[in-house]
């Protein structure tokens, strides 16, 4: 079994309580990621719905869903998750999503994880997935912004 990790970068105009809100919103995944169709709370932490100790359940239409703990929420800088179960053939995954303000207003996203892995190619699906994840925040936080000046 071999340890590997990501760590993905991506920016959004929007600004950074926008893009915390978009990521922190388990439930709203589904309006905005297509791998993600459904996407619930199985447990709601502090503070509720999805601080620490919840647990979010998401997944695709059809199959198990992967349950994620959140294990650190200090909005809107930082969000940490842990999978607890799930269709992913990994051990000790755990994700630290970090918000930095950009000077113009906008945010940057730096989403790193670290997990044992013992099935070929999956860390180079869970990265592309992760990828998606974090550009898909970006640009629904930023259609989101659009919304409000609207």
């Amino acid at each position: 079994m071999g340890s590997h990790s990501y760590d993905i970068e991506a920016t959004s105009a929007a600004p950074i309580d926008v893009v915390f809100d978009v990521i922190a919103d388990a439930p709203g995944w589904s309006r905005w990621n297509r791998s993600i169709t459904r996407a619930t709370w199985d447990t709601e932490g502090v503070p509720a719905p999805g601080g620490v100790g919840a647990i979010r359940a998401l997944g695709a239409n059809r199959g198990p869903l992967s349950r994620e703990k959140i294990v650190d929420f200090d909005a809107p800088n930082h969000l940490a998750y842990v999978i607890v179960s799930g269709p992913m053939p990994v051990k000790g995954y755990r994700a630290d999503v970090r918000l930095t303000a950009t000077a113009d207003g906008g945010t940057h996203i730096a989403w790193k994880g670290t997990w044992s892995a013992w099935v070929p190619g999956v860390s180079s699906l869970l990265t592309k997935m992760v990828r998606g994840f974090a550009e898909g925040a970006a640009r629904e936080a930023e259609r989101l912004q659009e919304e409000l000046r609207n």
